[in-house]
């Protein structure tokens, strides 16, 4: 995205690289890299269900890329989806091929049945763990890293990317991997066009979240509650706040807490607005175009597919406004529903212009059909909000070592013993 505007609140880091001779560049930043790690350990975790191994081309392809770069000192696997110990060793197999010299690559067997010894020990000291899924699976593959001691920045990224290559972690892991700035966490953003059909995806950032998250600034903006003003406007900044590809520096990842549900990329947006200041945070342009699975709209049930994702994602922010001194009633969800409605068709309208003017495909009355969706889904979501007292948020290593002080070794044994 070659252009230069900063929204000012934090740093945007764009692709200008692309103007140039991309491979030339893919060298130096490697280079860099390299020498950054002589001075500190880069690792990355990979969370990975079980079934993902077993997608023609796309794992493969990203273990390719992932072994031709060198500054890698260790790879976590977050492997969910083996309920078998031979679907283990078999994924343990696949992973093994990231082996190389200088570099650790453990597979942390999340429904193994040494983890769920662990997972017990921690309910039983009232540690709440959440449930199966990709935020406790990254969750406990953290606590395993902590654990190692061996890690000073830690890049995270999914497993289902059709369109990777080695570039995409590179730019992911330099900003908070040189020592020459100031950043702690770093997230990524791209476009998400899909080549085969030729159509915008990623309808949950574009038709709800960011409206969503815009409605709110403005709620909050009127009523006067600067706090959460500035919070959403914060928010706001982020052009992919659902992404699931950032890096961040250990001690920062030792103190957040972990959501467990599809709120898990917004609660780690917010948990590094409360313990950072802006100028330690930034967005990168990682690639030209990202393609992954989609999700289907599932409007009839609310625990699949965007229907759960709108759910979890809207419920954690109306948790948050009121943990942060504002009641919600039904007249505040009413006025939420009709002023991200309006919100939502304005940026349809938007959309569907940018899709004219590139020749893409652009069906602008499911659009707006799935608008309405998202908006009943609000109302679905402040009922369970209602129901449900604790949050979705896992606490953070920092504070489950008070409780448990014992539990690093515990980790370490269990994943050291798997993957023996």
């Amino acid at each position: 995205m070659s252009e230069f505007h900063q929204e000012g609140y934090i740093t945007t880091i764009h692709g200008f690289y692309d103007l140039f001779d991309p491979e030339e560049y893919l060298m130096r930043l490697e280079k860099k890299l390299e020498a950054f790690s002589k001075h500190m350990c880069i690792s990355l975790l990979l969370p990975s269900l079980y079934d993902e191994i077993h997608v023609p081309g796309v794992l493969d392809n990203i273990i390719d890329q992932i072994n031709k770069v060198n500054y890698l000192c260790s790879v976590a696997v977050a492997l969910g989806g083996a309920k078998e110990e031979k679907e283990f060793k078999e994924a343990k197999e696949y992973f093994g091929r990231l082996k190389k010299e200088g570099r650790d690559v453990k597979v942390v067997w999340v429904d193994g049945p040494r983890i769920a010894k662990i997972f017990k020990k921690l309910q039983e000291q009232k540690i709440p763990i959440g449930l199966p899924g990709k935020g406790q699976s990254v969750w406990i593959t953290l606590g395993h890293l902590f654990a190692s001691r061996v890690c000073d920045v830690i890049a995270l990224h999914d497993c289902d990317i059709v369109t990777y290559d080695r570039l995409l972690l590179g730019r992911l892991i330099e900003p908070t991997a040189n020592p020459n700035n100031d950043f702690e966490f770093c997230k990524g953003y791209y476009a998400r066009i899909s080549p085969a059909e030729m159509e915008m995806k990623g309808r949950t950032k574009r038709l709800f979240v960011t409206p969503f998250v815009g409605a709110l600034a403005n709620i909050m903006h009127d009523c006067g509650h600067t706090t959460l003003d500035e919070f959403f406007r914060y928010h706001f900044t982020f052009r992919y706040p659902l992404a699931g590809e950032f890096s961040f520096l250990t001690r920062l990842a030792r103190a957040i807490n972990i959501a467990y549900d599809w709120g898990l990329e917004v609660s780690t947006l917010s948990e590094v607005y409360n313990r950072l200041t802006p100028k330690k945070i930034a967005q990168i342009d990682l690639c030209k175009n990202y393609e992954h699975k989609h999700q289907e709209l599932s409007e009839k049930d609310p625990k699949g597919g965007l229907h759960r994702m709108v759910i979890d994602i809207a419920k954690f922010y109306l948790n948050y406004i009121r943990s942060h001194g504002m009641p919600i009633d039904d007249a505040f969800i009413d006025m939420l529903q009709h002023t991200y409605h309006s919100t939502a068709i304005s940026f349809v309208k938007s959309y569907s212009d940018d899709a004219e003017s590139n020749d893409l495909v652009y069906d602008r009355h499911q659009e707006e059909l799935t608008v309405r969706y998202f908006r009943d889904f609000i109302a679905t979501a402040w009922e369970q909000a209602r129901q449900e007292k604790e949050g979705t948020q896992i606490p953070s290593w920092n504070r489950v070592i008070y409780s448990v002080p014992d539990i690093y070794q515990d980790l370490l044994g269990a994943v050291e013993k798997d993957n023996a």
